[in-house]
């Protein structure tokens, strides 16, 4: 075969590859690889076109820019094509120097001098500015009023986000100042990773999905269908330049545009500068690439542009890309590795969390050996197995996290698939699912070291027990030194041992003790608070209390009995059951009420008939989201001074959920059960009697 059949023949494979890859990463949001390996294809697509002309067709991947939109949204053609700029790939400053010479040579300058020496010719004038990764969108002005968006799409064709980006907080709905007659302002849609991180855990305590890294959390909002969704995530914005224009003197440079749409009110990244020359470009390469770790949001390189908008014009375009700018990457976060095994952490919550033993590779930076797999769902939707090879993502100082298996380097005979153990790995006691959740956790909660802290703090809190002066740092220091492994060594300590901790005097010890003391007398309800039940909190346990009478009974029912009780549904009886069916837990009941705490058991049950009168009186509420002017202890003492009670859960014993923004799961519980939905004025009216 000739050496221009075999070029025919691997470019037309390239261009399937390249297809499918794009297919999946903007239709899909399924990236197959890694970004290095998607440069790697195309760079190689385009040499193969540039030494053989004739294979440059109209439909090869390098003649356009990305996948072509989703058939759910409006088309939008755009009046400027949105092109993507080239990469450079070679991560040293080497990169920037030949992104200089380049320039050098398509405006006729003097060549540049070798890279060990100062440079005597004049320097070119360049913008540099962060690349964002995120996804790129056009924001269309019209008499300053925003009036539409659109994907980038093709770069000719993109789809109509409008409503998605309308909800995006730091997008102005109406410029400021005397905005031209039409702006088109290009930029970059995204997510900070500390409002993801937040997002998430919001997420997981639902026992929904998380979103997997920021990247395709902001692509994956924004190619949402229902706006109410997008609305819900952390979605941010950066201008960093223009599409169409009309009724507007141009700024004369790439720095003073930005500081004009900045002046406009659009959201503009900090980190930039004017740079004259290659070292300027390549210095703030490297201290971007050094402080990757303490920017909060992604970015994957540095795109250098001629700063005269007037040499951009004259250097124009090649195909797909312009001649003015270029994107200067930094080393791969995403890399192949294997994963040696599969450890289990435990949460201070209890929730147990699958982490990847991997063997180390070098990726972002750093050296990686531990990746996160959020969940045993989350395990299995991915199909991790021992001893797979695996694609590892580690973005600034996100936790590492694994992408994807890659199926075809599976060993063979293949791993068994992974599950969670049915006992936790830290105290041995058993481990529960809710139903419909995707978190495992451990019901050891009083026993259990991974929970300690968390479970002393909330037994020693105002509302459960109120042992004045047991804070934080006394917690922490009692527990790492092994002073107290459950709640009930609390009521061991003297006053000397605690005067040997740090920054306790005698006094403060004499006064803990004391506090410690005082405690033992309590109520019922508040001891049932204290125990941390999950799903139990304040007004529940009053509930179980009222209907129960005492601990023994409580202790001794089961599901359905637990279900008979006011605002109690599934989701509470099974965790009440689990928590009384682990003997440690028990144990350490028995060591409690051994040490002296007790209460005056009521007599007999108590309905709600002696619930408080009022509007409200004998209606269950569920409090969901944030609501715009009430906080959610606010909202719940108005209801139960008129009244009513508020639950934890959604159940067929709730009369109503009153749902703020980001309600989640529990409103779309209600609106399956068929329950009345409020929003904060109609809670309101009802406080009010109407």
């Amino acid at each position: 075969m000739s050496a221009a059949a075999e070029a025919r023949e691997r470019a037309a494979q390239l261009r399937r590859a390249i297809e499918a890859h794009n297919h999946a990463y903007y239709e899909l949001d399924a990236p197959t690889i890694t970004d290095a390996a998607y440069d790697a294809l195309f760079r190689e697509l385009q040499a193969l076109e540039a030494a053989y002309p004739e294979l440059a067709v109209p439909d090869s991947p390098t003649q356009r820019v990305g996948g072509k939109p989703l058939a759910q949204f409006a088309q939008v053609t755009h009046a400027v094509p949105m092109l993507s700029i080239q990469t450079e790939t070679d991560t040293t400053a080497d990169g920037a120097a030949h992104f200089d010479a380049r320039v050098r040579r398509e405006l006729e300058l003097a060549e540049a001098a070798p890279l060990v020496a100062a440079s005597p010719v004049a320097l070119v004038e360049y913008a540099a500015e962060l690349k964002f990764d995120g996804l790129a969108v056009n924001l269309r002005y019209e008499n300053g009023v925003f009036t539409q968006a659109a994907t980038r799409g093709d770069g000719v064709v993109g789809e109509d986000v409008t409503q998605n980006l309308r909800t995006v907080r730091d997008i102005p709905l109406r410029l400021k100042g005397d905005a031209p007659p039409l702006l088109e302002v290009r930029g970059e849609a995204y997510m900070r990773r500390d409002d993801l991180a937040r997002y998430n855990e919001k997420m997981l305590a639902r026992g929904e999905k998380p979103l997997v890294h920021p990247r395709n959390g902001a692509a994956g909002s924004i190619r949402q269908l229902d706006p109410a969704m997008a609305a819900s995530r952390p979605l941010k914005f950066f201008a960093y330049g223009i599409g169409a224009v009309e009724g507007w003197t141009l700024p004369a440079t790439q720095r003073e545009l930005l500081d004009a749409l900045a002046a406009f009110g659009l959201p503009v990244c900090e980190h930039r500068i004017v740079a004259r020359g290659w070292r300027e470009l390549a210095d703030f390469h490297d201290r971007m690439g050094e402080n990757r770790a303490q920017i909060p949001f992604d970015f994957d390189g540095v795109v250098y542009k001629v700063n005269s908008l007037a040499l951009q014009e004259r250097l124009g375009f090649r195909s797909r890309e312009p001649r003015w700018a270029v994107a200067h990457k930094y080393p791969a976060e995403e890399a192949r590795t294997v994963v040696i095994d599969i450890d289990i952490q435990v949460g201070r919550t209890g929730a147990l969390t699958p982490v990847a033993k991997l063997q180390p590779v070098f990726v972002g930076g750093v050296t990686v050996t531990n990746a996160t797999l959020h969940n045993e769902d989350e395990t299995r939707r991915k199909d991790v197995r021992v001893g797979d090879t695996v694609i590892v993502r580690r973005a600034g100082d996100v936790i590492p996290e694994i992408v994807a298996v890659v199926l075809d380097a599976r060993p063979m005979p293949h791993p068994q698939p992974f599950s969670l153990p049915d006992i936790c790995p830290q105290c041995g006691s058993g481990v529960v699912r809710e139903e419909g959740g995707a978190i495992v956790r451990c019901s050891g909660g009083l026993v259990c070291p991974a929970q300690v802290k968390g479970a002393l703090l909330h037994f020693a809190s105002r509302r459960a027990m109120d042992i004045e002066g047991l804070g934080d740092k006394i917690v922490e220091q009692l527990t790492d030194g092994a002073y107290v492994k459950t709640p009930a060594d609390l009521y061991t300590l003297d006053a000397p041992a605690l005067a040997r901790l740090e920054r306790m005097g005698r006094r403060s010890a004499e006064n803990l003790v004391a506090a410690i003391e005082k405690s033992k007398q309590t109520t019922l309800a508040r001891f049932i608070f204290a125990l941390g039940i999950r799903n139990v909190g304040e007004s529940t346990a009053r509930d179980l209390t009222r209907h129960f009478g005492s601990l023994a009974a409580l202790r001794a029912a089961d599901a359905a009995a637990l279900e008979a009780v006011p605002d109690v549904g599934p989701v509470v009886a099974e965790s009440v059951r689990d928590f009384f069916a682990e003997a440690r837990n028990n144990e350490v009941i028995e060591r409690l009420m051994a040490a002296g705490v007790c209460w005056e058991e009521a007599e007999g049950a108590i309905g709600l008939a002696d619930a408080p009168a009022g509007p409200l009186a004998g209606k269950v509420f569920v409090l969901t989201g944030t609501l715009p002017g009430l906080k959610r202890d606010e909202a719940k003492t108005l209801i139960e001074t008129a009244g009513g009670k508020v639950s934890g859960s959604v159940s067929k014993k709730t009369d109503y959920v009153v749902a703020g923004s980001e309600a989640g799961s529990k409103r779309d519980r209600a609106q399956e059960l068929g329950i009345t939905i409020l929003d904060e004025a109609g809670l309101l009216q009802l406080l009010q009697g109407e």
